[in-house]
């Protein structure tokens, strides 16, 4: 739906649970390719953050399926051409405004979820041949664990890029479009047309104590994963 920005109306779009994820996984993703590039005593740092993104992230993929309605999966991966179709119209001068994630951004979040958990999952059995293993390394041979050592440091590069354009992306929409998604993901709310507004305004909303329930969850799974050792002295 294009309209002009005069006939927009601010309403409710991202719940908190999707704000506090997308900002504390910010936060975090600088940390670990901070601390990951420094390596030495910092590496402890980036082990800590890569258990909390895998926690993050597990959340996520949970919320994806229990959350409020724009966060859903169902409601922002579109067909391939759906997709396409709107990727050829935000090349144009006009501009489709979408209540949730656009077809092209619901796919990148799909990609850097599914690339974030192998990120992380690896990080748990990999060994750096120096001085740090990932505390599930010792269920794996040290030819397997060093193979994944090198699997983990390219999709930290993947993501990387993936990154980057995800910021070209919202850089795009604010200076090309005029939508400004990052100040969205703060508030939580949109610049919609009517039409869009009154839809976004009737959606079904995000249950708190189911959120809380999931965040427990995921960061439950995390801890026993990452202590698995310890617990089981296997």
């Amino acid at each position: 739906m294009t309209k002009p920005a005069t006939d927009l109306i601010s309403a409710p779009v991202w719940d908190g649970f999707v704000r506090v994820f997308h900002w504390s996984l910010v936060a975090l993703f600088i940390v670990s390719v901070i601390t990951g590039k420094v390596g030495g005593n910092a590496i402890t740092w980036h082990m800590w953050s890569g258990y909390a993104i895998l926690a993050l992230v597990l959340f996520r993929i949970l919320w994806g399926f229990f959350g409020g309605e724009y966060a859903r999966f169902g409601s922002f991966l579109a067909s391939p051409v759906r997709t396409l179709k709107f990727a050829k119209g935000m090349m144009g001068k006009t501009h489709e405004y979408v209540v949730g994630h656009n077809p092209l951004g619901g796919w990148m979040v799909l990609a850097l979820l599914l690339l974030l958990a192998t990120q992380a999952v690896l990080g748990l059995f990999s060994n750096d041949e120096i001085a740090t293993t990932g505390p599930l390394a010792r269920y794996i041979s040290d030819e397997a664990s060093i193979k994944l050592m090198s699997r983990h440091r390219l999709i930290g590069d993947l993501l990387l890029i993936m990154v980057g354009l995800h910021i070209a992306a919202v850089l795009f929409h604010l200076f090309v479009k005029k939508e400004n998604l990052v100040r969205a993901m703060f508030s939580g709310r949109k610049q919609l047309p009517p039409a869009l507004a009154r839809d976004a305004e009737g959606a079904r909303k995000a249950s708190m104590p189911l959120g809380f329930i999931i965040v427990s969850i995921a960061i439950a799974a995390v801890a026993i994963a990452v202590n698995w050792p310890v617990l089981f002295k296997s």
